[in-house]
């Protein structure tokens, strides 16, 4: 090399020397949040076979009930079903759409409701006279006479010509409330000359309940049967079937809401666990489902490299709650050293969400390798400490029942829920999984 270049070399290396190590390029990531909960039809549903008093199941004979409890929101229907022994086909239920369990102004409904209860034929097994039928089970029948290939129908409305007891002869159907809990009460008030064809009083069988909120769990009108066990609780007063059926199909199920996310390189960016919330919007996230004020509130925080919010499930057009199946994404860019922080509402709660620890996730490991894979081990279902907790899916101060931050205030910390309800592990509501961009 020329003598001349040497200067110009040196002052090369100092300038390059003084500048010190160039920073790293930026990894992009995508997070996606899955909402996996199973999509159940009913919350609520169950089975009744031992009359009050009693120890072992049996049918409801005179003088006797059968109760069931259970808890509700608002906006739902009542529905259940046992068949009228001295029968061939028959069954009392409601109407398919059920019986309100509240009225127009959200009061729980408590009183008589045997007005409400019919005498239903499920179209099944032609009828024969009650209480002297030979393919009636007391007469050692059940399930046995001849397939009729009918609709289920009021028996009133199905023309075969014999006199049956009003509703009220044979049941008072009660209901008493408080709140979200109800006693259902079914009493046989019956007589040994009800049906005069037979000498004893009436019997009803066991039979199954379920909470509803759409028409027609257990039956069509003017349909036939579904094949999902009416008919061998309607013949021969064995529920089993149509109860297992509506155990599957029951459960908690919820959405989860529009949230937030920051990348960041300082702690609490949200939260900071077994410390009251701070003020910034958590609250609006957790109690109504709102990111609004704390993405607002991160945008200008210190100690943020960058943040945002994230409201359209994937494939969609327009922000709404996640539903099951469905996807929230955004995409973020981070250098080793930063962590990610999110946070997103269980809609069906009072102020829970979903969110990694208060200092976030690491997004580089200590080689500065990203962060890649299934993260959701590493969540936590939190309790925002802002709203006193009600049941998952019944609280009447929930969202989805109208009570965006309407409960009673609870002036506690943010911690991981600890509220003695049951929820589901939160694989099985949630999943989050973070990609590098390459």
């Amino acid at each position: 090399m020329s003598k001349r270049w040497l200067p110009l070399v040196g002052l090369l290396m100092f300038a390059c020397a003084d500048d010190g190590p160039m920073a790293p390029e930026p990894t992009g990531f995508t997070i996606t949040l899955q909402n996996v909960f199973t999509e159940y039809d009913f919350l609520k549903s169950g089975s009744f076979s031992t009359p009050v008093g009693a120890t072992a199941a049996g049918p409801l004979a005179a003088g006797d009930a059968y109760e069931i409890s259970f808890s509700a929101g608002l906006g739902s229907k009542l529905s259940f079903a046992t068949m009228l022994v001295q029968s061939n086909d028959l069954f009392y239920a409601p109407a398919p759409a059920g019986i309100d369990l509240f009225d127009a102004s959200n009061n729980p409904v408590s009183g008589d409701i045997t007005s409400q209860v019919m005498l239903w034929d499920a179209g099944s097994e032609v009828n024969e006279e009650p209480g002297a039928g030979a393919n009636q089970p007391l007469m050692g029948g059940g399930a046995t006479g001849t397939d009729e290939g009918g609709v289920v129908q009021l028996v009133s409305a199905s023309g075969d010509g014999f006199t049956y007891p009003a509703v009220d002869a044979v049941l008072t159907v009660t209901l008493t409330s408080s709140g979200t809990d109800f006693t259902l009460r079914i009493e046989n008030v019956s007589t040994t000359t009800t049906i005069p064809a037979d000498d004893l009083s009436v019997l009803v069988t066991p039979g199954v309940w379920v909470v509803h909120s759409t028409e027609g769990p257990l039956f069509t009108e003017g349909m036939a049967d579904r094949g999902e066990g009416l008919e061998m609780l309607a013949e021969s007063g064995d529920g089993s079937a149509l109860s297992a059926v509506l155990t599957a199909a029951t459960g908690f199920t919820s959405p989860f809401a529009p949230g937030v996310w920051a990348v960041h390189d300082s702690d609490g960016p949200i939260f900071t666990a077994g410390s009251a919330d701070y003020g910034d919007g958590l609250e609006g996230l957790a109690e109504d489902g709102d990111p609004s004020t704390l993405a607002s509130t991160l945008a200008s925080a210190a100690g943020l490299t960058s943040s945002g919010s994230f409201s359209i499930p994937a494939g969609e057009s327009m922000a709404g709650p996640l539903l099951p199946g469905a996807s929230y994404e955004f995409t973020i860019e981070a250098v080793p050293g930063d962590m990610l922080s999110f946070a997103t509402m269980l809609v069906h709660s009072n102020d829970l969400f979903v969110a990694p620890g208060a200092n976030g996730l690491m997004l580089f490991d200590g080689n500065s390798i990203a962060l890649t894979g299934d993260i959701t081990s590493q969540l936590t279902l939190w309790d925002a400490g802002t709203e006193v907790n009600e049941e998952p899916g019944v609280g009447a101060n929930q969202p989805a029942r109208g009570g965006a931050a309407t409960g009673t205030m609870e002036m506690g910390t943010v911690m991981a829920v600890a509220d003695g309800f049951t929820y589901p592990a939160l694989s099985d509501m949630i999943m989050v999984t973070i990609t590098p961009i390459p």
